[in-house]
């Protein structure tokens, strides 16, 4: 069985990350014309989180892992207020985040060849892990990360909306996808 590791230790992230909290309901009347809530990743392995919405702010948080999800809660034409997976909220510059959607592993994952419990296990990701996220139906999303690919339950993931979490209340499957466009930089 192979293990995921993390490749590197953010800053202000501890192994043990806060359990996602429900999103409130989405307003699209933004600058950049893109939801809010919605998520995002970072583009680059450093990005500053600061105080406000300016470079005259102070840096409030180092963040040190390219694609850890971020969640935008509030938009500038230039800046965007994100929470992190630990519940911290600073302000980023548009420019260093990314459309592409990833998950953050909030403890053991195990990575399945099918949406299936009993699948056979194609790789173990340890706390910490950033999954690029392929698509999410009823409680289980496609994901890649260092190589692999599988299957996850969506319970131990942060970086996901209520929709791809499970069912969606109607008994059919929620399917989403990553988008293939920068939705950041609107």
């Amino acid at each position: 069985m192979k293990r995921l590791i993390p490749a590197c230790i953010l800053t202000l992230i501890a192994a043990s990350a806060s359990a996602q909290t429900a999103t409130p309901e989405r307003v699209t009347d933004t600058p950049s014309g893109q939801p809010v809530p919605r998520f995002v990743s970072l583009k680059f392995d450093v990005a500053n989180g600061r105080s406000g919405p300016s470079q005259d702010h102070p840096i409030a948080w180092r963040y040190t892992r390219s694609g850890l999800p971020m969640q935008v809660v509030a938009e500038t034409e230039e800046w965007r207020r994100v929470t992190d997976p630990d519940g911290e909220t600073t302000w980023m510059h548009r420019s260093i985040l990314s459309g592409r959607r990833s998950a953050y592993t909030l403890e053991e994952t195990v990575l399945r060849a099918r949406a299936e419990e009993d699948a056979p296990i194609e790789a173990v990701a340890e706390a910490g892990i950033v999954l690029f996220l392929e698509r999410c139906r009823t409680g289980w999303c496609r994901v890649e990360a260092q190589g692999y690919r599988g299957w996850v339950e969506t319970g131990t993931l942060w970086g996901l909306y209520p929709e791809e979490q499970g069912d969606n209340g109607n008994g059919s499957a929620a399917l989403s996808g990553s988008l293939p466009r920068d939705t950041a930089l609107r």
